[in-house]
């Protein structure tokens, strides 16, 4: 059995989706946010005290990007959803950019608007790097602005673990109220994806997991 190790809407949200559209079994535990500071005992399976962990036999995973290229290629090897994307694929190269583009490229400057207008205590709150980081996340779409202006998805003309991975940080911009500054094309597919029934399934999980297991079922941030 895969064990996701979760907190609400956190970066395990991409994991979680993608267990959910590839109809895997799974495992589901919740945490408070951050679990290092809430969830000292978390912190024996993973020093790190970040989220996601997935556990999968002796198999342990820690990037969540990782994880979106892991889990179609384990659950599905055939391939019969299309989630992934085969070496032998034109769009091989255009699938890994984009899944690691999700998390490096366009979550990471989140995170800093977070820390800087979220989480940190009143006194050290900086609103001008917050802003920065903010702007530079949305100069980062631009990329895939222009991609999405003329494709319903990133790559291979399908929903792959490459629009999870992105899709992921247009969840987090409504979360820091950066959605309604989102370019258009980006906007109407972050409308998409919503849509679809493994992340209206994700959702209600991950919901249901933490009213069941003691936990508010809202975002941290």
């Amino acid at each position: 059995m895969i064990v996701l190790h979760h907190c609400t809407s956190a970066r395990s949200f991409r994991p979680l989706w993608m267990l959910e559209e590839l109809g895997a079994p799974y495992e589901l535990r919740m945490l408070p946010f951050p679990p290092r500071v809430f969830a000292k005992p978390y912190l024996d399976i993973n020093p790190l005290g970040t989220i996601p962990l997935l556990e999968d036999g002796d198999t342990r995973m820690t990037e969540s990007a990782a994880m979106c290229e892991y889990l179609p290629v384990r659950c599905d090897p055939e391939n019969r959803l299309g989630l992934h994307v085969r070496p032998d694929e034109p769009a091989f190269g255009a699938w890994l950019n984009y899944l690691h583009h999700g998390e490096a490229t366009l979550t990471f400057p989140q995170t800093i608007v977070l820390r800087y207008a979220r989480f940190e205590t009143p006194e050290r709150r900086l609103p001008q790097a917050a802003e920065d980081y903010a702007k530079w996340f949305l100069s980062r779409l631009r990329g895939i602005e222009a991609v999405l202006s003329h494709n319903e998805y990133l790559c291979a003309g399908r929903f792959t673990g490459a629009d999870i991975s992105v899709g992921y940080s247009l969840m987090l911009a409504q979360v820091i109220d950066l959605g309604p500054r989102l370019p258009p094309a980006v906007a109407a597919y972050w409308d998409r994806l919503q849509q679809r029934d493994g992340f209206k399934r994700a959702m209600a999980a991950q919901e249901a997991a933490a009213i069941a297991q003691g936990l508010s079922p809202k975002a941290a941030a």
